[in-house]
């Protein structure tokens, strides 16, 4: 063997580069240069280093097999800081001035990797053999299998610090949306365009043309022309460095444009997430090469044929000076005459057919290449690169007929179709045996809203690979399917044939996935890791689904594909979240009046994503000093309180009466015009999830109130029943809850304030309980609504958003003179408490129906369905024996600890002692001077007058059951 020559940058040639502009790098602490518009992966091999990461697995060495996303070995952690992130792709990063890339997987070194030992205990390391062993002895599980197992998971180091850079999104809308802009995608926009609509065209890398200017003498030419002819039409945006990820239902679209990875101080957000909707997609996103499977096909030096011509032909680079080509195509004589135009050797052309016949052999014939037949290798000759390669028969069983020697080897075992985004909403493919490739089956495509097809495939996406009559190409023989390397290659040649070059799946594996019973290959890839690494298994699932068709004896298209899942390529957790980090992570909600209660001393909690305020203390007042004070100004005159937070979900349309009499449990559609009615809404499993006042606006408009926190649940919950279930109602929901400002004024002076502001008649003939009118108040257009969650009479007036701060300092001017007190969330949970309320999230905790709450009355027997009904028929929900809504008296005056269990005799299984009730709500209340409570108790309503007990570590607390309304039952002070 002679010596084998490191990778090197060629003298001439580089259609990317620019040899003016030298860019300075680390790899490992290693100060290095590369070239602007290399790649990491080209410009480290341009600078000698071949190897460039370690197997997941076995440790093995790997150098870059591709040239672009589908590359499986060449991943590295980027960057520092804040700005470091794991599992770059070397061969898709472009090359940026001061980047520093870290090796992964490798400890102390990549070049000396303590974890190759277990390279050397393959035969301990099949595949599934974690399903076979640390099952003994059980107690090694925790403290030896499982810390070891969780140290060795993952690849890469995640980062540590706050990511610096910005990331932002964006939204796209066009009639027809090309991805991929090679010559097929170009071409498809351009005749596409010419129909008019908006034509949008998406190229995941930094330059047009895909292979064709790599492939074809006048290919860069074709493509500037396309362009050129795009560029002039007005309808037509062109986007480069923007990878389709995802296709969603309807013609949903998900891109990330990528805007500052390569300059992180270019002052623009490092990438822009699209979300694009489309009428039609056409998918031009071409084909990704297969590798051939023979015993050492994973030594560093062993590339895709049509990788290796892209290093020479796009970046000057040549990863070898003897490069011998092993195919079963026409195609991989590409490489051959690409390395020679380079000025490299070829020392062999190794092709798998009987006979290699077409034109592509027949020129590299005529420029002195030795072509063998029937030919394939029975080794690689090398461990950190390759020294050589021992060949032989391809229908034979691997006895070597020679030796080659040769620093790489470039393989093409056919292409494969990129047909993820045609897949990924359910585009169905079809096995075409002649050309070896699952393609997508025209007359099964995915469907758009209509029913009908909305995504077109074109060129080598739809199994066209030369796209002849776009390129000029040469009429290429047809390939010979190879999936194993000799044909009757040895058991233990099959042990070092690679699949999945990142997770170390032999062919091997899937032999013995396939003997054991693995059938499917959905279990057979879980079994393996097959096509589970960071590449998804872009240049190893069809081979794997060959060879584990040929051990299962049945035709590959039987075995079938597994499923094609977005994203594409992996997005950032950045770009996902786009501007949504930090304080926009959840934005915190404010109502119109927060401003004002913040100048007044609130205190505020948290109640979804609001602030409400708890109280107003003033001076040296305590929390509990202030909720006193606001309760006891409320019951003896007059208070306000911002209610804007309440959901306000607006319900419209012909079908809108059935709609909500489905949502509630009482009977909505029969709420006359101008009422208020209050109701309760279960889920489809009978649980109370909200409740609220219904108010009917007209014949077809019902305005939902809801919780706080429940109006964007309770508004997705609508959405998802209409769209998922009763797609066909007329019906139509919006959530106004931020359009309006709402303010209750509450208390036995709360009909003076109002009438000083005039406009409108607030008297208990003109607006009765539980009904609203709409006017003019104080000058500003409002509805007024006659209800009371403190049994007091009260009014809460909705005006828009905008003018919601000069209601309510109207409001506390006119109010002035009767002591008029803003008061807090508290205050209102201790008024319904007295009052016997529930409240959502109190007295109920998923597992609560409103039967146990004594809310029958709000459950309607006229009509025969609604969310949770039949749940609730059922023979555990109808139990009397159900924990019941009861009041608690304390009997010693301490207030009972909120959640305390009531404790019953005996003990459970565990031996903790049985249980018979727990407190839901517990106060002090300043109006009846005594402590109250409320709880749900087993059979409670039939065991009043009984004394419970509620033990806490140290102490013991005793209350008595009664009824859980403990001021004015008969509602008289707010019905005035």
């Amino acid at each position: 063997m002679t010596k084998r020559f490191a990778p090197f940058r060629l003298p001439a040639g580089g259609r990317l580069i620019d040899r003016r502009a030298p860019r300075g790098f680390r790899f490992d602490g290693r100060a290095l240069t590369g070239l602007a518009g290399d790649t990491l992966a080209s410009a480290l091999l341009a600078n000698g280093q071949l190897m460039m990461g370690r197997s997941f697995k076995y440790h093995r060495p790997r150098g870059p097999l591709a040239s672009g996303a589908e590359e499986p070995n060449a991943l590295f952690g980027l960057g520092q800081g804040g700005r470091f992130e794991p599992n770059q792709r070397a061969t898709t990063t472009a090359l940026g001035q001061g980047m520093v890339a870290t090796s992964q997987n490798a400890w102390p070194s990549l070049n000396r990797d303590v974890g190759a030992v277990n390279n050397l205990l393959w035969r301990f390391f099949p595949a599934g053999f974690y399903y076979k062993t640390f099952i003994h002895p059980r107690a090694a599980w925790k403290r030896l299998f499982e810390p070891v197992i969780r140290r060795a998971a993952g690849l890469g180091r995640a980062p540590e610090l706050p990511d610096p850079d910005r990331y932002e999104q964006a939204y796209g809308f066009a009639e027809v949306v090309v991805v991929g802009g090679g010559i097929a995608g170009l071409s498809a926009a351009k005749r596409i365009a010419q129909g008019g609509g908006r034509v949008l065209v998406l190229e995941q890398s930094g330059h047009w043309g895909g292979r064709t200017p790599v492939d074809h003498a006048d290919g860069q030419a074709r493509i500037d022309a396309a362009l050129a002819e795009l560029r002039a039409m007005p309808n037509v945006t062109l986007r480069r460095n923007t990878m389709a990820t995802g296709l969603y239902d309807h013609g949903y679209l998900l891109a990330r444009e990528a805007l500052a990875d390569h300059d992180p101080n270019a002052g623009l957000p490092r990438q822009r997430l699209w979300r694009i909707r489309a009428g039609r997609i056409v998918t031009a996103t071409g084909a990704l090469e297969r590798p051939l499977s023979f015993a050492g096909n994973d030594v560093p030096g062993v590339m895709l044929a049509s990788a290796v011509r892209d290093y020479i032909v796009d970046y000057g680079v040549a990863p070898g000076r003897r490069i011998a080509v092993v195919t079963n195509n026409d195609d991989g004589y590409r490489t051959a005459l690409a390395a020679l135009n380079a000025g490299l050797e070829v020392p062999v052309v190794l092709d798998a057919r009987p006979a290699a016949d077409g034109a592509l052999p027949a020129e590299a014939r005529a420029r002195g290449v030795r072509v063998e037949t029937n030919a394939g290798i029975a080794k690689v000759l090398g461990k950190k690169g390759v020294d050589g390669l021992r060949y032989c028969a391809q229908d034979g069983d691997g006895d070597p007929l020679g030796v080659v020697d040769c620093d790489v080897i470039a393989m093409s075992g056919g292409w494969s179709p990129v047909v993820h985004l045609w897949s990924h909403c359910g585009g169905k493919l079809t096995w075409d045996e002649r050309r070896a490739m699952f393609s997508p089956d025209p007359a099964r495509p995915p469907t758009g809203a209509d029913g009908q097809g909305n995504l077109l495939a074109v060129g080598a996406a739809a199994g066209d690979l030369s796209v002849v009559e776009l390129t000029g190409a040469v009429a290429e023989a047809p390939i010979m399917p190879v999936w194993v390397m000799p044909a009757r290659a040895t058991r233990k040649a099959r042990f070092k044939m690679w699949l999945d070059f990142q997770n170390d799946v032999k062919v091997s594996d899937v032999e013995l996935a396939g003997r054991e019973g693995y059938a499917s290959v959905e279990h057979a890839k879980r079994y393996t890791t097959l096509g589970m690494a960071t590449d998804q298994g872009k240049v190893s699932n069809i081979n794997g689904l060959a060879v584990l068709s040929d051990a299962l004896g049945q035709p590959i298209a039987a075995t079938g594909t597994t499923t094609f899942r977005p994203p594409y390529t992996p997005l950032t957790l950045g770009t996902i979240a786009a501007e949504a980090r930090g304080e926009v992570f959840q934005p915190l909600r404010k109502t119109p009046m927060h401003g004002w209660h913040e100048a007044h001393g609130a205190f505020f909690e948290p109640v979804g994503l609001w602030r409400r305020p708890y109280c107003y203390p003033r001076g040296a007042e305590t929390h509990a000093d202030a909720v006193n004070r606001e309760i006891l100004a409320v019951r003896g005159g007059v208070g306000t309180l911002d209610a804007s937070t309440l959901g306000k979900i607006l319900v419209k349309g012909p079908d809108a009466g059935r709609f909500v009499d489905m949502l509630y449990t009482n009977l909505m559609s029969s709420l006359p015009v101008g009422r208020c009615r209050y109701g309760l809404m279960c889920s489809e499993n009978g649980f109370l999830i909200d409740d609220g006042v219904a108010v009917r606006l007209s014949e077809d408009e019902w305005l939902c109130h809801t919780t706080t926190g429940g109006a964007d649940r309770i508004h997705a919950q609508m959405e998802d029943w209409l769209q998922c279930e009763w797609w066909d109602w007329q019906v139509w929901t919006a959530n106004l809850t931020e359009q309006f400002a709402q303010v209750a004024v509450v208390g036995p002076k709360a009909r003076a304030v109002l009438e000083k502001l005039g406009g409108m008649d607030v008297s208990e003939a003109a607006l009765p309980f539980m009904t609203f009118a709409e006017g003019v108040l104080g000058g500003i257009p409002a509805r007024i609504y006659r209800i009371s969650f403190s049994g007091e009479l009260s009014y809460e007036i909705c005006v828009s958003a905008d003018r919601g701060q000069e209601l309510w300092d109207m409001i506390h001017a006119a109010g002035a003179e009767f002591g008029i007190t803003p008061y807090g969330t508290e205050a209102m949970h201790v008024m319904r408490a007295e009052k016997g309320f529930i409240m959502i999230g109190d007295e109920t905790d998923g597992t609560v129906i409103p039967q146990d709450l004594g809310l029958n009355w709000a459950i309607s027997k006229k009509k025969p369905d609604y969310l949770g009904k039949r749940a609730q028929e059922r023979s555990f929900m109808a139990s009397p024996d159900r924990w019941k809504l009861v009041g608690l008296e304390s009997l010693d005056g301490r207030v009972l600890p909120d959640g305390a269990y009531a404790v019953a005799d005996g003990v459970n299984a565990n031996g903790q002692r049985n249980t018979q009730g727990r407190v839901t709500s517990t106060y002090h209340s300043p109006t009846l001077n005594r402590p109250i409570a409320m709880g749900l108790v087993h059979r409670g309503p039939d065991r009043m007058g009984e004394v419970l007990e509620f033990p806490v570590p140290g102490d013991t607390f005793r209350a008595r059951i009664v009824d859980p309304v403990f001021y004015d039952k008969e509602g008289a002070k707010a019905n005035v």
